[in-house]
């Protein structure tokens, strides 16, 4: 007889080597980030669209919010400010559109510009809000990047 099998309880239970079952060890899926932080000033902002919110915007733009982040290039200004808003508002219940327009302006004082507001904050907006994956964000915004050099 195989030692192996004599520990435990396996003989007391009635299981022979027939009924031995491997369970296999649940992995742990890996998880989006809970948000995505902007900085500007002395501040960190927390970001990220809801169901919900994602609904709101698209019924405000008219179109689904891949296309508003996508076509053309970098979307217009007032498109991304009104994205920050929205994955902004889980966190910062009263702010206002002219409170992330400040919001923008120290980040440009800060050496900040649309580019990088597309490329950094949207983008990773849009990843931890399941459009695509953190890799995707930095696949594209890298591509806008490269496009906008050779303007």
């Amino acid at each position: 007889m195989n030692n192996e099998f004599e520990s435990g309880l396996d003989q007391e239970l009635g299981f022979t080597r027939e009924q031995e079952k491997v369970i296999p060890i649940q992995e742990e899926k890996p998880r989006r980030k809970p948000f995505h932080i902007w900085e500007a000033g002395d501040k960190e902002y927390r970001m990220k669209l809801t169901t919900g919110m994602i609904c709101k915007l698209e019924e405000k733009f008219r179109t689904n919010l891949l296309n508003v982040i996508s076509a053309d290039g970098v979307p217009p200004l007032g498109h991304m400010l009104t994205i920050a808003q929205g994955a902004m508002a889980p966190w910062y219940h009263n702010l206002s559109y002219a409170d992330v327009q400040r919001i923008f302006d120290t980040y440009v004082d800060e050496g900040g510009n649309q580019l990088s507001f597309y490329s950094d904050v949207i983008m990773g907006v849009m990843a931890v809000s399941g459009f695509f994956t953190e890799a995707q964000a930095k696949e594209i915004a890298e591509k806008v990047k490269q496009d906008d050099t050779m303007l």
